[in-house]
């Protein structure tokens, strides 16, 4: 069984691009480790196309590079950059054009016959992160339009780090409310599994 992972630096999470096999050091090789003893006559593999910087308009130019793997299960977690490009690097960010460009992936990766799992971006609250968040929302909604029609399973992640962060400082799972600490990415690694054992015979 092949499971593909699609997004941006923190799907990357420093991965050898040399090494088609690198998983990177985040939430990735955590689901790997993770999964593979759960179902010891199950062969896996796991293949990491994460890269960091990626506007989900960035995946779509690459997208069928990526599916031409042939992944049984393909997991999409972007969004967060075309947000945060905007306030880094001044690149427009226009709502409509992201959902529709996201749906468009969504349904590509739908109709290439894999199952579809789409993790909800997060954006943790910190100080210099909070001007983003109404357009952030923004992104969000357009996610979970594209969940609702095409995904196979649904992570929020954004709610369930809102959540913990309530009774844990948020600089347990993110130096910067983007980049998730190492317990946040085993937090996203668990509930991908989850949501992905359904899929797994």
């Amino acid at each position: 069984m092949k499971i593909l992972f699609i997004g941006d630096s923190i799907t990357d999470a420093g991965r050898d691009r040399n090494d088609p096999a690198g998983l990177g050091t985040g939430y990735v090789s955590l689901f790997a480790e993770k999964l593979a003893p759960l179902y010891e006559d199950t062969q896996f593999v796991f293949v990491n196309r994460g890269v960091s910087g990626d506007r989900i308009f960035d995946i779509a130019a690459r997208l069928d590079g990526c599916l031409a793997e042939k992944a049984d299960i393909v997991v999409l977690l972007a969004g967060i950059n075309d947000v945060w490009h905007k306030y880094a690097d001044g690149l427009n960010f226009d709502p409509e054009a992201f959902a529709e460009c996201y749906a468009s992936v969504a349904q590509k990766i739908k109709d290439s016959g894999a199952k579809l799992v789409i993790a909800q971006p997060f954006l943790l609250n910190v100080p210099d992160k909070k001007r983003m968040r109404r357009e952030f929302d923004l992104v969000l909604k357009g996610v979970q339009a594209a969940a609702d029609k095409y995904a196979d399973a649904y992570v929020a992640l954004d709610e369930i780090f809102a959540g913990v962060s309530q009774a844990v400082s948020v600089s347990a799972y993110s130096p910067d409310g983007i980049h998730p600490t190492h317990r946040a990415a085993r937090m996203i690694a668990d509930n991908l599994i989850k949501k992905i054992r359904p899929f797994i015979s």
